[in-house]
């Protein structure tokens, strides 16, 4: 899903334009996902009402936390369900207290946390000869089984395109070759920016 302690189409025909969000709208929605984490510490409400019709779009994004540079939560949402604006406040706050993976955040860590949003390109069927390391995230479904990887995952761990589609059949719970076997393999773009500068 996230960093880990995380017929078909044979390329992606959709993917977002490159620094689609500018330096304004990254400054905005990083300070977003920091209030909506502070005030659900403190249990009080914020104004999800997007700020701009680009903010309104329903887009699919992952909020990823670090504290003091070790990976604190990760939570998000593949396909879109709602504004951007909304999803990544949601997100922020369920990666700061709901990823199973972590005790909740507390408002002391809070002051301190890193963020890091990546937002998603709609997921589309891909070849595993065509997914390319560093701009493809990678989605696998078999049954009712489901794991996703995002972009920047292989690239941090140095893993080659054959471990990338390893892992995120484990990520799944399913066999390491399960994307040889039936599962069904999409990919997505990110653009991914944090609090110091592109990622």
């Amino acid at each position: 899903m996230c960093p880990l302690p995380e017929d078909s189409s044979s390329h992606l025909t959709h993917p977002p334009a490159p620094n689609e969000f500018s330096p304004e709208e990254r400054k905005l929605l990083l300070g977003l996902a920091r209030e909506a984490i502070v005030a659900a510490l403190e249990q009080r409400e914020i104004s999800l009402a997007p700020p701009s019709a680009h903010l309104a779009e329903p887009r699919g994004a992952f909020t990823t936390l670090y504290y003091r540079g070790d990976l604190r939560g990760c939570v998000g949402y593949v396909v879109p369900v709602t504004s951007l604006y909304r999803t990544v406040a949601e997100s922020a706050k369920g990666a700061a207290l709901d990823d199973a993976r972590f005790a909740p955040v507390t408002r002391d860590q809070a002051l301190e946390l890193a963020v890091s949003l990546s937002i998603l390109s709609i997921p589309e069927p891909i070849q595993p000869e065509a997914v390319d390391i560093g701009r493809h995230g990678l989605l696998v479904r078999l049954g009712a089984f489901r794991g996703l990887l995002l972009p920047q995952v292989p690239v941090e761990r140095g893993w080659d395109r054959i471990t990338f589609l390893e892992q995120t059949c484990k990520k799944a719970g399913l066999p390491w070759n399960a994307w040889q076997a039936g599962a069904q393999l999409e990919a997505f773009t990110a653009e991914v920016f944090g609090d110091h500068g592109d990622e």
